[in-house]
């Protein structure tokens, strides 16, 4: 299942020359694994406070094609690439128009409020797995 969310340039989210910052798009990749996540029928809010589980980023990487402007309607697009029971992986593409301008991935841990690494539990990896079928 692909998640798409559009997303209009601020004008705090560029630089001088009105070029979105390049550590911008990673926030961008956050809010599109926050809406997939949620059209599962569960929020991160959720996750954390009913579940115990927090799922910090380990590893992100992104490749810039083209940039993004200020003002300009921006489309995220994500998709549940891979689940383990202690691992998931997001990948997003991020265009203007039909443009790719941005591609990457982001892979989380599940840890509980120790900050110990936990499987996820069943019920959620159940749910989460959904994404995977559609």
């Amino acid at each position: 299942m692909i998640n798409e969310v559009n997303y209009r340039v601020l004008y705090g989210d560029t630089d001088c020359g009105k070029v979105m910052y390049y550590g911008n798009y990673l926030r961008l990749f956050e809010i599109g694994r926050t809406e997939l996540i949620r059209s599962a029928g569960i929020s991160y809010r959720e996750i954390e406070e009913k579940k115990g589980i927090i799922l910090p980023v380990v590893e992100v990487f992104a490749k810039y094609k083209a940039s993004a402007k200020y003002d300009e309607i921006l489309t995220i697009k994500t998709l549940l690439k891979e689940l383990k029971p202690y691992k998931i992986v997001f990948e997003y593409k991020i265009f203007k128009d039909h443009q790719l301008l941005t591609e990457g991935y982001t892979v989380h841990v599940p840890i509980n409020k120790e900050g110990k690494i936990v499987r996820f539990p069943e019920d959620l990896y159940q749910l989460l797995a959904s994404l995977l079928k559609k």
